[in-house]
């Protein structure tokens, strides 16, 4: 039976979208085993990626059930680790030191520029942002 064209068109557009779906998650889980996982040895690396081939959507499913919650503390774990690195690298190269900005707010301080309140509360700023 033929349904015409544009039932054609939806079809072609939901074979590509689950293909681009699972390209998305198996690139995911890919990412999650081979930079993020430490713990899981070679040869569960090389099963996991064996049966991705041979099974990709229902490998992909049961990594998914089986390893899901670990796969997101990872990913978590990561991003923290990536933000930590980027506010270091941003600290560093902006030269200036937490004493240096209290030593600052305290120069503004003695010529009055700012009361006492507000160097108060730079100086808390800068020390809750202080590694």
């Amino acid at each position: 039976m033929d349904w015409g064209p544009t039932w054609d068109f939806l079809w072609h557009f939901l074979i590509i979208f689950a293909w681009i779906a699972y390209l998305l998650v198996l690139f995911q889980i890919l990412v999650d085993l081979f930079w993020r996982d430490h713990k899981t040895s070679g040869w569960m690396k090389a099963i996991w990626v064996f049966f991705l081939i041979v099974f990709p959507w229902l490998t992909a499913l049961i990594y998914l059930i089986a390893r899901g919650r670990g796969m997101a503390e990872r990913a978590r774990e990561a991003a923290v680790a990536s933000k930590q690195a980027t506010d270091d690298y941003i600290r560093e190269v902006a030269g200036r030191s937490p004493t240096q900005e209290i030593a600052d707010a305290k120069a503004l301080l003695d010529d009055g520029a700012i009361t006492q309140g507000e160097f108060e509360s730079l100086k808390a700023k800068v020390l809750s942002q202080a590694p």
